[in-house]
């Protein structure tokens, strides 16, 4: 009996304590803006770990805040990619997860090291499958405006931009075949011409972040992503995913909030490095709201908390 009582005591203070921590339609109101969308990436676990509670919480806050679209950095499949537009991936990762009604909405996604390990088109060509996947190319652009306020999300494909896959013909056999310097004269003719309120530049590898990845995976984003966003003054933050953890990042020289975005499914341990703003260990995604004067990264962990956000203003 004693024993009965002691762990229905423990019960009760866990319950408790979920109750004081998970968020609820009301904390989440206060957040919107005219325009909002999610950032999530690191998805693909068949809906085990934290995959089917996150995407669940993604719906039910959908519900709450009117979400436009979901931006995909990456990793919707672990570990070898698909095979196919008819992988039975496609349902065990994405369509019978993210199956809520207030997620049958845009979703734009770039391609992760993982989906490099499979076939590569088949990403792209399940647009011609799924009316929410929307996914023109490898690398692509698209604006968006609200009330106003215009955000040009520029939406670019890492891993053949890193002589780590593209040296790696075997595991990554689609990675040395991209045109990396088309690709990044690419993106500095989009920053050059973007006149949009709000610049987001997608990528799934970051420039900057605490990992035990190889080096050379930010030391070639260094010399040529960031090289070139240094160019221009309108990019506010380059968003990635990879690390499966939370980090905001900021540099002596540069104006742009280097955001890595947490695992939707399994996360990984994290500490400071030199510019880290805020790093937790959280799994989860992001909510980006934004109107014509100001644009907030919320960091959402898996009980619908905010526990950090990136603002910009203008």
């Amino acid at each position: 009996m004693i024993s009965l009582k002691r762990t229905l005591s423990t019960l009760g203070v866990a319950l408790f304590a979920l109750s004081v921590f998970a968020q609820t339609p009301a904390d989440w109101k206060p957040l919107e803006k005219p325009l909002n969308f999610y950032l999530a990436n690191d998805l693909g676990r068949n809906g085990y770990y934290d995959q089917k509670p996150i995407a669940e919480l993604m719906g039910k806050m959908a519900e709450t805040i009117d979400i436009e679209f979901v931006v995909a950095a990456g990793d919707v499949h672990h570990f070898e990619g698909v095979r196919s537009v008819d992988d039975p991936l496609w349902m065990t990762n994405y369509e019978l997860i993210y199956s809520h009604p207030d997620l049958m909405l845009s979703w734009y996604p770039i391609l992760g090291n993982h989906e490099y390990r499979g076939n590569t088109q088949a990403v792209v060509d399940y647009s011609n499958v799924s009316a929410r996947w929307q996914m023109p190319d490898r690398y692509y652009t698209k604006v968006m405006e609200e009330d106003g306020a215009t955000l040009r999300l520029v939406m670019i494909d890492t891993a053949p931009l890193l002589d780590k896959y593209r040296e790696d013909t075997e595991k990554y056999p689609d990675a040395g075949k991209q045109d990396m310097d088309k690709q990044l004269a690419w993106l500095d003719s989009v920053l050059t011409a973007a006149k949009e309120d709000w610049v987001l530049v997608v990528g799934h590898h970051p420039i900057y972040a605490d990992t035990d990845k190889s080096e050379s995976e930010r030391t070639d984003m260094q010399k040529r992503v960031d090289s070139v966003l240094r160019r221009h003054k309108n990019v506010d933050m380059y968003l990635c995913g990879h690390i499966h953890n939370f980090q905001h990042i900021r540099k002596p020289g540069s104006g742009i909030d280097y955001v890595v975005n947490t695992s939707g499914s399994l996360s990984r341990k994290v500490k400071p490095v030199e510019g880290t703003q805020f790093c937790s260990d959280a799994s989860g995604f992001s909510l980006i709201t934004l109107d014509k004067k100001e644009l907030c990264l919320h960091m959402i962990d898996k009980g619908g908390k905010v526990i950090h956000t990136v603002k910009r203003t203008k």
